[in-house]
C-alpha cells in the first residue's frame, strides 16, 4: 500500500485506496491528482515527495468525496501548496460537512461525521484561478457526484476518478454510489470512446483498455435499476425499496451504508421516474413508488 507507480515519463500514481495521482512538470514540481483519505495519507504522500525530491505545486481534486480531498488540509498546511477543485466541489471541500449533511438529508448524527464520510475544510480555487497548470487539461466526469473531474496530462494519461469501479468491488457491493444515474451513464458513454496512453480510475486497475469495464459498469447500472423496478411492481416506500436492495444484493447495512446505498436508490428512484418507468403518489402520508 502507498506503492509509486509509474505509468508515464512524467506521470504516476500512488496505489492507496483511492488512487493519488502525480504529474511532475518542470524543475521537480509535481501536481497531485487528490491527496488520499485523511492526515495520515497526507503523511505519507508527503514522504513519497520528499524521497523523490519533489515539490508539491498544488493538488487537483477531482471532486469532494473524503477519500479524495482528506489528505488536502495535512499537505497544504506543510508546503502552502494550491488546491484546485471546480464548481460545487468546490463548497464541498471548503464546508465538509455538506457531504454527510447531502447524503443523510438532514443534519448528520455523529455515526455519519467521521473522515470516511467529512474530511477536514481545505482552501481551494477554481480550476480557471491563476496557476493552475495550462498544460493540464480538465474533463468533465459528471454522475458519481455533482461536478467530478478526470485530468488529461500532456503525455496522455488520464485520471478517471471515480466514474468506473473495478469489477470486483462491484460484484461484492453491487451498487456503486451515483448521484446523477442519467449524467453517469452519458460519463459512461464518454469514457468508452476516449483514447489515452493510459487510464488511471481510482478505484480500478490502471489500464490503456477501459472498454471492457466500462460497460461492465453500464450494464451493472441497467442491473441494479431492473431489481429496483422489479421491487416496485406494487406500491411500495422508498424504506421498503431500500430494505429490499440490501437484501437481494446481500448487504450489510450500517448508517455509512444506509446513507451511501440510500442516496444512490434515491437517485434511481428520480431518474426511473423521470424516464416515465416509474410513478409517485401520496397515500395515507406516505410516499409510494409503483412500475408504470
Amino acid at each position: 500500500m502507498y506503492e509509486l507507480v509509474q505509468v508515464s515519463e512524467r506521470c504516476y500514481y500512488i496505489n492507496c485506496p483511492a488512487k493519488i495521482g502525480i504529474y511532475v512538470s518542470e524543475g521537480n514540481h509535481v501536481y497531485l491528482i487528490d491527496s488520499g483519505s485523511d492526515k495520515d495519507a497526507g503523511r505519507k504522500v508527503r514522504q513519497i515527495l520528499d524521497k523523490n525530491g519533489w515539490h508539491l505545486a498544488a493538488i487537483l481534486n477531482t471532486h469532494s468525496n473524503a477519500d479524495h480531498i482528506g489528505g488536502n488540509k495535512y499537505l497544504q498546511g506543510q508546503t502552502g501548496c494550491r488546491i484546485y477543485c471546480g464548481g460545487i466541489e468546490a463548497a464541498f471541500t471548503k464546508y465538509p460537512v455538506l457531504e454527510p449533511s447531502f447524503l443523510y438529508g438532514g443534519f448528520p448524527c455523529k455515526e455519519l461525521r467521521h473522515k470516511f464520510l467529512m474530511a477536514q475544510e481545505s482552501e481551494v480555487l477554481d480550476f480557471s484561478g491563476d496557476g493552475f497548470p495550462e498544460e493540464i487539461k480538465v474533463i468533465p466526469l459528471p454522475g458519481h457526484f455533482f461536478d467530478m473531474t478526470g485530468f488529461c496530462t500532456p503525455d496522455g494519461v488520464v485520471f478517471l476518478a471515480d466514474c468506473i469501479s473495478s469489477r470486483e468491488t462491484l460484484e461484492k457491493y453491487a451498487v456503486s454510489f451515483i448521484y446523477d444515474v442519467g449524467a453517469y451513464l452519458e460519463t459512461l458513454d464518454k469514457v468508452e470512446k476516449m483514447e489515452a496512453a493510459m487510464f488511471v480510475p481510482s478505484h480500478a486497475a490502471a489500464s490503456a483498455e477501459v472498454g471492457e469495464l466500462v460497460r461492465y459498469n453500464r450494464n451493472k447500472v441497467y442491473e441494479v435499476a431492473e431489481r429496483i423496478l422489479s421491487i416496485c411492481r406494487e406500491p411500495v416506500c422508498f424504506e421498503k425499496i431500500l430494505q429490499e436492495v440490501f437484501r437481494s444484493y446481500g448487504l450489510s447495512m450500517n448508517f455509512e451504508q444506509y446513507v451511501l446505498v440510500g442516496s444512490t436508490v434515491r437517485s434511481y428512484l428520480s431518474w426511473l421516474k423521470d424516464g416515465g418507468k416509474l410513478t409517485a403518489a401520496f397515500e395515507d402520508s406516505m410516499l409510494l413508488w409503483r412500475c408504470l
